[in-house]
């Protein structure tokens, strides 16, 4: 039977600051801009938490049962592949992750979205909906997207563009069009952690027929990507300072994470083994979100 560290090691606690990150900086802009709601806030935090873990959780039962986790897998080994949670009870956990997920999230819509506007409240419904089937189809199914070099493009959708947007709308039931430059800035760099994910499983998912983003274009092509990531961040959240004429430094306080960012790609090319990309991909997940919470404080003051 499993046990309870298990289940805590198959819920990959250190993705979760990646998750968090779309959500305050989405909650920061929009008390920057004069509209505050503690409790949209900790519902969004409450259902991005269950939908990350349902993506941990569905992820490691997908490539388990593809057979994809195995023994040239580099990082940390999953449930399913050693057998210490099996398939049924993996599967089960899905399907208690998404009931959690859905509820929270229809939480968060009834209490966000006045009663009389259906309409909205309709397009986040489907919104979740979608976040939900996305967290659960990345690996999971005969038409997983991401053996189809196609999770690069959801991850930027959901943990840039949904995320964060979607959290600043539930706040200010409005949306300026230019909050869409840091949402994109946090996106990209969400992806890049996705590409070093990939970029260090290279091998194991080519040999297992998972066509990742870098399996098709190659380690040296993804590591040219993984400038134009992180690097394309910083540049959208400095048009967005300037655009919203941000003349004080304190405007400027993401640029703190710059060393943490020319560390990071630095690294990505002197590395030669894929296996020693792993302990990078912690260190742009809290980079993420340390540039959340910069660039929030930076607006608020």
């Amino acid at each position: 039977m499993a046990t309870i560290q298990n289940w805590i090691s198959t819920f990959r606690l250190r993705t979760l600051p990646l998750a968090l990150s779309v959500i305050i900086l989405g909650s920061l802009l929009a008390y920057a801009n004069g509209f505050k709601n503690y409790v949209v806030t900790l519902l969004a935090v409450l259902t991005t938490l269950f939908l990350q873990i349902l993506s941990n959780v569905a992820n490691d039962y997908g490539d388990g049962v593809k057979g994809t986790d195995n023994e040239e897998r580099i990082g940390p080994q999953r449930a399913v592949q050693s057998g210490a949670i099996g398939q049924s009870a993996m599967k089960m956990a899905v399907v208690i992750l998404s009931l959690l997920a859905f509820l929270s999230g229809i939480s968060l819509i009834l209490y966000a979205i006045p009663s009389s506007e259906l309409l909205k409240a309709a397009v986040f419904l489907v919104l979740g909906l979608l976040s939900i089937w996305a967290a659960i189809k990345y690996t999971v199914g005969k038409s997983a997207y991401g053996y189809r070099g196609m999770g690069d493009l959801f991850v930027f959708l959901f943990f840039g563009l949904v995320g964060v947007c979607g959290t600043f709308y539930l706040h200010a039931n409005e949306l300026p069009l230019d909050v869409f430059l840091p949402a994109s800035a946090i996106g990209f760099l969400s992806t890049g952690v996705l590409n070093l994910n990939n970029m260090r499983d290279f091998n194991s998912d080519k040999n297992a027929g998972k066509n990742t983003l870098v399996v098709n274009i190659g380690l040296r092509n993804a590591k040219k990507y993984h400038t134009f990531l992180l690097t394309g961040a910083l540049i959208l959240s400095i048009v967005y300072v300037f655009l919203n004429g941000g003349i004080e430094w304190t405007n400027y306080l993401f640029l703190l994470v710059s060393p943490l960012v020319i560390f990071n790609l630095k690294k990505v090319f002197q590395i030669k083994d894929p296996k020693q990309l792993d302990p990078l991909l912690k260190q742009l997940a809290i980079t993420t979100l340390l540039y959340s919470i910069l660039f929030g404080i930076g607006q608020l003051l």
